[in-house]
């Protein structure tokens, strides 16, 4: 048996005869597709679900979407091929001929040569409907198929965007991204809206803490980033964060994202103010530049006039201003206001969204921090806090930024649900 392997190891690579090789067609995106400079009849595979269908006498014209741009590619195939699987909602591959389009409107189209069907779909049971502009509520109820819409694939691709180009600013402006923990014994905000952590099940043990003490999901990145700051002098973070508010509201989320940076050696709110703005502008730009047709959808048929709210954010400064400003002109409105202790904070607040971007020089005055501390009962277990003051302490100061009301914001949205693939709020967590 080993002689025969050998002797036809042999022949397989001394044959002066060519071997058959089957060339695969190379698979493409529906957006790579659509951009080819070669529309020479480039064989193509592509994969994805069908948004349209259309059968005439000798035509069959359908329209495959895998997510990746906002247009559909157009198939044509031999009406031989039709098939009552061809449906809305399917998934199919389709292998044929990428070739200049005769039609206008779009510049190629796949000439079908072989169409599988790799996933039926029943278009009447399907809760998204061909041609029909859903509102956004009725998608709400259903996560596992909203992002097949328009609308929710041009914001998550939207959302996908930012993201990237939020990592990108901060790099370019020499940042250091951090990974703060999302388990933390630390509460930041002080509010006291926090969803503790419990082991479940044959790992509970009674009167004991699986930490050692009381462990909650973060609702702020914000005392590991000033850790963070007193070895880096500038340190971002970007992840979830939780808060257990019984808020039904358009403006809150259990869970959502927080941008959040802190910076050493700052001395001035103006320092903080101007990378908010820069964050800002850097990271609508990007996102105006690469995806232009799905933030199009969204301010002409979610928001329409958001967009020239959006170019006027862009091509002015931002007026933002400290709270000890806003008491000024507060008291200078109304003689009945009651002044506030001054804090060197600052808060950036957007119409229809709230509070996008909130921060502020921290304080570094060890006795101070001492005095509150004490007062409080908090001195051992934020004793780390004041170590840092006591080596090597620098005046330092951050913000954080909502990353989706920063997307209600760009986009118009009116509420914060639709922003995010999977809603977290009171008597909801659907998936």
């Amino acid at each position: 048996m080993l002689g025969v392997r050998c002797l036809l190891r042999s022949v397989r690579f001394c044959s002066s005869a060519p071997f058959p090789r089957h060339k695969p067609s190379a698979k493409l995106s529906v957006r790579d597709a659509l951009g080819a400079q070669n529309t020479s009849g480039e064989h193509i595979k592509v994969q994805g679900w069908i948004r349209s269908v259309r059968s005439q006498k000798k035509v069959l014209f359908l329209h495959v979407n895998d997510g990746s741009s906002l247009e559909s590619l157009q198939v044509v195939a031999d009406s031989s091929l039709d098939s009552r699987e061809l449906t809305f909602g399917s998934s199919v591959e389709i292998q044929g001929q990428l070739i200049k389009s005769p039609s206008k409107g779009q510049n190629v189209e796949l000439k079908a040569e072989k169409i599988k069907i790799v996933g039926n779909c029943d278009a009447k049971a399907f809760p998204i409907k061909y041609k029909e502009r859903h509102p956004l509520e009725y998608l709400r109820q259903y996560p596992h198929f909203r992002c097949r819409t328009n609308v929710l694939g041009s914001i998550l691709r939207i959302r996908s965007e930012a993201t990237a180009a939020i990592h990108s600013f901060f790099k370019d402006s020499g940042f250091v991204h951090i990974h703060t923990p999302i388990i933390t014994s630390n509460d930041s905000e002080g509010a006291g809206e926090l969803f503790q952590l419990e082991p479940s099940g044959k790992l509970k043990v009674p009167e004991e803490n699986f930490f050692n003490v009381p462990a909650f999901l973060t609702v702020s990145g914000q005392l590991h980033l000033e850790v963070m700051s007193g070895a880096f002098t500038q340190v971002f973070t970007f992840g979830p964060t939780f808060r257990a508010e019984n808020s039904q509201s358009r403006r809150h989320l259990a869970e959502f994202y927080m941008v959040e940076a802190e910076i050493s050696f700052v001395n001035s709110l103006q320092d903080l103010m101007q990378v908010i703005e820069e964050l800002f502008k850097a990271t609508t730009m990007m996102v105006l530049s690469h995806c232009p047709e799905d933030v199009e959808l969204c301010h002409k048929f979610i928001a329409p006039g958001q967009k020239d709210i959006l170019e006027h954010m862009l091509k002015n400064n931002f007026l933002i201003i400290s709270y000890t400003e806003a008491v000024e002109i507060l008291k200078q409105a109304s003689q009945n206001f009651t002044f506030t202790p001054e804090v060197a904070a600052v808060d950036l607040l957007v119409p229809g969204v709230g509070e996008l971007f909130g921060g502020g020089l921290r304080e570094e005055r060890y006795h101070f921090l001492e005095e509150r501390l004490a007062r409080s009962g908090l001195t051992e277990v934020y004793q780390w806090y004041l170590d840092l003051r006591r080596f090597g302490s620098v005046p330092h100061g951050g913000f954080g930024m909502g990353f989706e009301r920063y997307l209600q914001c760009i986009l118009g949205v009116d509420n914060i649900k639709d922003v995010i693939p999977f809603p977290r709020f009171p008597h909801s967590c659907l998936l």
